[in-house]
């Protein structure tokens, strides 16, 4: 039954692989639309606001390039979707294997 288990966690994280070898253009971050003048909302505007190497960051958008960075951002959310999955398949995969070989030491 484990065998079976092992074998399921494996093909599923090759499929996370071939997911991952599809993915383009990814960006992380959040995009705010505001406006200059508030009260009236005239002058809008977007910014981005992520986190790299532990250091925020904020950048002004065009108008022209938000569907583009949509895309990129919805892009990246998939990507670390996928890699946590990852990871908690290998993390199920390795307590499995170290069961196994303790079962088998004792016997």
């Amino acid at each position: 039954m484990a065998d079976k288990r092992l074998a399921r966690i494996k093909q599923q994280i090759e499929e996370i692989k071939r997911e991952l070898m599809g993915i383009d253009e990814m960006r992380p971050g959040s995009l705010t639309k505001l406006y200059r003048n508030v009260k009236d909302k005239k002058w809008e505007f977007y910014q981005l606001s992520y986190t790299h190497k532990m250091k925020s960051k904020t950048n002004y958008v065009r108008t022209h390039h938000v569907a583009e960075l949509r895309e990129q951002i919805k892009t990246y959310k998939k990507f670390k979707k996928l890699a946590e999955k990852w990871i908690d398949l290998s993390i199920e995969h390795s307590k499995i294997k170290v069961d196994l070989a303790n079962r088998n030491q004792i016997k």
